[in-house]
């Protein structure tokens, strides 16, 4: 292939996963039958909440002419993620440090739950960001507070189940907290994954599945990382007042789970355009953890050897990857793992790479304009060398926008408005 035809192939790559996760092709299927007598009540967060909100209206009120007067919900999305919903109010919140608009979505959210009949049913429509646009401290805890700790969290290297863990113990909705609000409605949640292991109760932190962590666990956590929390959080964390309820509990009694979309679902979809291009494709698994330029330098390795042996291939990986900000710059796993692999390939022919979350944008910038990712080429290092970037720098200070962006590899799709984690595929073609 040569790079044009490469970097196209990269993108259909990255296109299949997505599409694969979108709620109008896995939502649809898994739409319950309406209450027969009370209210539809939807509640939706997260990045793919607008689009989910957009495909169950149109569903219940144009496919089965379900009455819009028993149709009640709200949705809250990352800003820049919302859809142009019919019926249901739709918010655009902060993410992932949270703000004022997802404290009052929240507030309604929990409102119209707490309102819930036994003749209701409950839907909530789940997906990656839930934790951040769902805000609703526990009693004592501030905004600024919260906002507070979620920046110290994401400088510091935990994994998201750590970070889950930690927010489940500081709020009203997440941990369970959503299910037993809205007793004695059937509460039905269908949940798009963004999470290493599919585990419902880390996806969004779990507003309506019981929590098996602690509020020990969350404070071993902020140990660990040596994060010293605002004084409210401190006297939050050691309430036991603050415990999520727990398997058996019978709050999650009328309740239901369903998982309509995880990475693996999309990783089949890349997997099946790779062979139909000839191209073997190699899973490395869609749930990897770790800090995102070490699993670089361990794929670059993997890619140089499948090279030597002649191979043509794709490795295909996904999960979430982790940055321990050591600077200043701008960026995310997804482009630091790029930047990272490109010092290790140092210009290796043959070899292709495309890395981006597949919520089209890459870490905590908050911008829905941020970049999704990037690309690696043979000729980024020749390239940036002849522009005066030194890839170890940028590496070095945290600062892989700056590095691709006068590149021109940068990884723009924009809002996808959905979310099944981070995508990378690392080409091999000699």
């Amino acid at each position: 292939m040569t790079d044009v035809s490469a970097r196209a192939f990269l993108d259909r790559l990255f296109t299949a996963a997505v599409a694969a996760a979108h709620p109008a092709t896995c939502l649809p299927p898994a739409l319950p039958p309406p209450p027969a007598r009370g209210r539809l009540i939807l509640l939706a967060a997260g990045k793919a909440a607008g689009s989910m909100l957009e495909v169950a209206e149109k569903h219940y009120l144009d496919e089965l002419g379900f009455d819009p007067e028993r149709l009640a919900g709200i949705g809250v999305a990352r800003h820049g993620y919302g859809r142009p919903t019919r019926l249901l109010e739709m918010v655009e919140a902060g993410h992932p440090v949270p703000d004022a608009a997802g404290l009052a979505g929240a507030q309604k959210a929990l409102d119209l739950a707490a309102s819930a009949t036994a003749d209701d049913l409950v839907l909530v429509l789940l997906s990656g960001g839930a934790s951040a646009n769902w805000i609703a401290p526990a009693l004592g805890v501030e905004l600024d507070d919260k906002r507070a700790l979620t920046r110290a969290l994401l400088r510091s290297g935990a994994n998201i189940t750590e970070i889950n863990t930690v927010r489940k113990h500081l709020s009203r909705i997440k941990g369970g907290r959503l299910a037993a609000l809205a007793q004695p409605a059937k509460v039905v949640t269908l949940s798009i994954s963004d999470v290493p292991g599919d585990d419902p109760a880390v996806i969004g932190s779990g507003p309506t599945v019981p929590d098996p962590t602690t509020l020990a666990e969350a404070r071993d956590v902020l140990a660990r990382y040596r994060i010293d929390p605002p004084p409210s959080i401190a006297v939050a964390l050691r309430d036991p007042a603050n415990e999520s309820p727990k398997p058996g509990d019978a709050a999650f009694a009328n309740s239901e789970y369903i998982l309509i979309a995880r990475p693996a679902d999309s990783f089949v979809a890349a997997e099946k355009l790779a062979r139909e291009a000839g191209v073997e494709p190699v899973l490395l698994g869609d749930n990897l953890e770790g800090e995102a330029r070490e699993v670089a330098a361990a794929q670059a390795a993997k890619a140089q050897e499948l090279k030597a042996a002649g191979k043509k291939a794709v490795l295909l990986s996904g999960g979430e990857l982790t940055v321990t900000m050591r600077g200043q710059g701008r960026g995310g796993p997804n482009q630091e793992y790029a930047l990272a692999l490109a010092v290790a390939l140092a210009g290796a022919p043959g070899i292709y790479a495309v890395a981006g979350d597949t919520d089209g944008t890459d870490g905590g910038g908050g911008d829905a304009s941020d970049p999704a990712g990037a690309y690696v080429l043979p000729d980024t290092l020749a390239r940036a060398k002849a522009a005066g970037l030194d890839p170890a720098a940028f590496l070095a200070n945290n600062d892989s926008t700056s590095f691709f962006e006068p590149l021109g590899d940068l990884l723009n799709p924009g809002p996808t408005c959905t979310n099944v984690n981070d995508f990378r595929a690392v080409l091999v073609d000699e």
